[in-house]
């Protein structure tokens, strides 16, 4: 006989959104989060493989939650703190201009783009546009119009 759950998490795709909603309350015995239908597919898949599969081992369980713990600690070793703002290290912003893509890499220093280091997005934008632009409006981190 063969294995319905790989069935079940394709069907995930194709699933309406109520439905899956109602899944989420089967599932998880709770009130589906307000997050968009992405989440619900990847949590729900999730929950699909751990019932049938079985979950983490209860060693690594525990070792999560020891992790957890002291990053939850002001004084934790080797906290990392990201820079008010930034987005993480890592992350990639991708933006069309003129038809033509863009993707700035957000490094420690700053970012990356073309494969050449900037400090700012400010001058990232300036570099694709030729005209000064704000670097976060420009890649939509900041929205000015919302603003009061």
């Amino acid at each position: 006989m063969t294995d319905p759950i790989p069935a079940r998490l394709a069907a995930l795709k194709t699933t309406p959104t109520p439905d899956l909603k109602q899944q989420w309350r089967d599932l998880f015995d709770s009130e589906p989060p307000p997050f968009n239908r992405r989440y619900l597919e990847s949590r729900l898949a999730y929950r699909i493989q751990e019932l049938a599969y079985g979950g983490l081992k209860p060693e690594t369980m525990k070792r999560l939650q020891e992790l957890g713990d002291e990053i939850g600690t002001e004084t934790a070793p080797g906290r990392r703190r990201r820079q008010e703002g930034l987005p993480i290290v890592g992350t990639r912003l991708i933006r069309e201009w003129r038809g033509v893509e863009h993707i700035v890499t957000v490094t420690r220093g700053g970012f990356e783009w073309q494969g050449r280091p900037y400090k700012s997005l400010s001058a990232i934008a300036r570099a694709i546009t030729g005209t000064r632009w704000n670097g976060w409006t420009f890649f939509g981190l900041k929205n000015h119009r919302r603003q009061t």
